[in-house]
């Protein structure tokens, strides 16, 4: 029976490794926290769009992918940058103290929704004429229309401060959107790292 007595040294490296099997489970438990954590984090349901063009039909586009994304149950948050940023000037406010490369800015740029182009085929302003026309003869809801909507299920709108400093726009020239918001790229990627989808358009 003595020869198989269990030693106090053997009993201690069984403690040990009850010991290490303990640490090992709570470190166990803390990747599956994290792991649990990141998981609802990057499935988020949303959607982050950048809009860098100011072209009627890419412009377009975007809206109407962001309204029918929140129409599916997604959030969605639009970063508007560069040549995005002139579809949210509004054509009814005047706002003065300019430098002369803003002010250039603003006379060559569009002035809201109302100014945009076509990308293709716009032919001088009578390919972007026929294809309000066209829209409007097939129900086809108007980039106005298609903001107002937007506003009005809650997509949120983001406006790339560095681009309103490069060109010289200010923020008292901008549309009255709810919830109408300024930042810069990393408040966009804040939004977009943890969205089911990114667009950028």
């Amino acid at each position: 029976m003595k020869g198989n007595a269990i030693t106090k040294e053997e009993l201690d490296q069984f403690d040990g490794h009850i010991s290490k099997l303990k640490e090992l489970e709570a470190q166990f438990a803390e990747v599956k926290t994290q792991l649990e954590a990141l998981q609802k984090k990057t499935q988020e349901n949303k959607l982050s769009m950048i809009v860098f063009s100011g072209d009627l039909d890419k412009a377009l586009a975007s809206l109407i992918i962001a309204t029918g994304a929140v129409a599916m149950g997604l959030d969605v948050v639009m970063f508007f940058t560069f040549w995005g940023t002139t579809l949210l000037r509004d054509k009814g406010k005047k706002v003065g103290g300019k430098d002369m490369m803003g002010k250039m800015f603003g006379t060559m740029l569009p002035t809201g929704t109302g100014d945009l182009k076509l990308s293709k085929m716009n032919m001088g302003g009578m390919g972007t004429a026929m294809m309000k026309s066209l829209m409007k003869k097939k129900n086809v809801a108007s980039m106005e229309e298609m903001l107002e909507l937007a506003g009005e299920m809650g997509v949120k709108i983001y406006i790339c401060e560095m681009s309103m400093d490069l060109m010289g726009f200010k923020r008292e020239e901008m549309i009255d959107y709810p919830g109408l918001d300024y930042a810069g790229v990393a408040t966009f990627l804040d939004e977009a790292i943890d969205s089911k989808m990114q667009l950028f358009i």
